[in-house]
């Protein structure tokens, strides 16, 4: 297998793994690292399990693009007398069926229970089917402020929506129904959604692609309030805000071509790379984001520059008015991509989700691009669960003069500035070990069939081995965002039917890895 390429920030080490932690890095476990004196063990890959490419909710609308978030609840999370497992997951869908251009999906959220039945004596040999299983429950639709649906549409070039107590919306001007159907046409705020968690009133924070904004959504799905983050972070074309992200509509021409002119904003997060990561520490005062690679201005066109991402803090101990409390910048992994030109290489693994421990370091997702299911290449030589700490990183926020629209941490060559000292990224978890991928079934690299791992992978949720007693050990599930491709879909409360030109019906699919975890 490839040589993944590891730099002196990815400080993986096996060296000074705690008494505790050393308990559980035995020879059966596939691998273990220590981040700033922190260790931490893969122990197994637990448990697979899939949603079919055409389920539909209770809208008619196909149940797809489920692993760009998920949020676990802690308090519904059971361990059965039988030794297995039951749970609530929601799971945050993007903006609908995009493939071919972008429609008027009104973006939600969906519930499910999940029941999960370890199979520890699983082997390659001898591999276990499917036992995870997710039974869909409900939705909630996403609103704005005046209650109006939000939408998955490309946003405007310029302009936004206004209303009373939040900053100016992205918005999307659409003809007909959005769809390429008949309707008046109109307004809507545009939610490209990609980060979840779910607080204990049944409130959602939801970051986005987009603005890249924050929201509150009340538990019936209605906008209640909106951050927006420092000006180097917006996107800009021609010295204006541009929430554009280059993506047109499904109804003019299939979604080819562009939509705005220059086609990347000038300054500000690239077009869908905003907000994918997003956190709420354990007890629910702090608000963290992170971008899923470097802004424009700090090398965030190229893929072998992007490297040097923003994570921002904001205190919600009033939900309703949320204040920015710290930022700091990420170092991304580098790894060798087989398929290019040693010239293109090495180049950077966006992120796509992050989980605030209660030690203070994070996990990350970090991964490659086109690889996978549903794509020419299968093989992925970069999908990890990795963990960063922040601990001796300079807060860019508290340093200052690092937040205005054309104010960089780095280079547009994605050089970083000496003055600033970033987190420490310590590699640990890779999905793409076959012997454990085996054990399920599944696969990383050869044939493309429905066992071969889909290509993109978002979504992080931790629960406790020992819910009565949680001890260090814990479970992480991991959800594909299978981009709603199926040859059967729906939108638009099931009147719109769609076959997606790649000829693929891509699962959803879920695992669930046993790792230890240092308090």
């Amino acid at each position: 297998m490839l040589k993944l390429l590891l730099t002196t920030v990815l400080a993986t080490s096996a060296i000074g793994v705690s008494a505790r932690a050393r308990e559980h890095s035995t020879s059966a476990s596939v691998n273990s690292t220590t981040c700033i004196g922190e260790s931490y063990v893969y122990e197994e890959l637990s448990g697979y399990g899939y949603v079919v490419s055409d389920a539909i909710d209770k809208f008619g609308d196909t149940l797809g693009g489920l692993g760009s978030s998920l949020h676990l609840d802690r308090a519904a999370w059971k361990k059965l007398d039988n030794g297995s497992y039951s749970g609530v997951l929601w799971s945050l869908p993007d903006r609908g069926w995009n493939t071919q251009g972008t429609l008027n999906f009104n973006p939600r959220v969906h519930k499910f229970n999940v029941v999960f039945t370890p199979a520890p004596n699983a082997t390659v040999d001898n591999p276990s089917g499917p036992n995870l299983f997710l039974n869909y429950l409900d939705s909630v639709k996403f609103s704005g402020p005046d209650g109006t649906p939000c939408s998955g549409l490309d946003a405007d070039p310029i302009g936004n929506l206004s209303f009373p107590g939040f900053p100016g919306l992205p918005v999307a001007t659409y003809t007909g129904d959005g769809f390429g159907g008949n309707g008046t046409g109109g307004k809507r705020v545009v939610v490209d959604a990609e980060g979840l968690y779910v607080n204990d009133d049944g409130t959602f924070w939801v970051s986005d692609e987009y603005g890249p904004y924050i929201y509150l959504f009340g538990a019936d799905g209605k906008m209640l309030s909106a951050i927006r983050p420092n000006d180097a972070i917006v996107p800009t074309r021609n010295d204006t805000t541009s929430f554009c992200s280059n993506s047109p509509p499904h109804y003019i021409d299939n979604g080819k071509g562009s939509d705005v002119s220059p086609e990347d904003p000038d300054t500000g997060r690239d077009n869908n790379h905003g907000f994918e990561g997003l956190s709420v520490s354990a007890d629910g005062k702090s608000l963290w984001v992170l971008l899923q690679a470097a802004t424009v201005q700090e090398g965030g066109l190229n893929k072998q520059t992007q490297r040097y991402t923003r994570l921002v803090k904001y205190d919600i101990s009033n939900r309703l008015n949320p204040a920015y409390a710290g930022e700091w910048v990420v170092p991304l992994p580098l790894y060798n991509d087989p398929t290019a030109k040693k010239s293109k290489n090495p180049k950077v693994a966006a992120q796509s989700e992050i989980v605030a421990l209660e030690n203070g370091q994070f996990l990350i997702l970090s991964r490659d691009s086109d690889a996978g299911h549903g794509v020419e290449n299968s093989l992925s030589v970069y999908r990890q669960i990795d963990v960063f700490d922040i601990s001796g990183a300079t807060d860019i926020k508290a340093a200052g003069k690092y937040d205005c629209t054309k104010c960089s941490i780095a280079s547009s060559d994605g050089v970083l500035k000496k003055s600033i000292t970033p987190a420490t990224y310590c590699g640990f978890l890779d999905f793409n070990v076959n012997s454990q991928l085996g054990r399920f079934g599944m696969h990383n690299g050869g044939n493309q069939d429905q066992y071969l791992l889909n290509e993109k992978w978002e979504s992080l949720g931790v629960v406790p081995v020992n819910p009565e007693s949680p001890n260090g050990e814990y479970y992480v599930f991991s959800l594909s965002d299978n981009d709603f491709v199926t040859q059967n879909g729906f939108m638009n409360d099931g009147k719109f039917h769609y076959v997606d030109d790649s000829g693929y019906n891509l699962d959803s699919q879920a695992l669930v890895f046993k790792v230890w975890i240092p308090n």
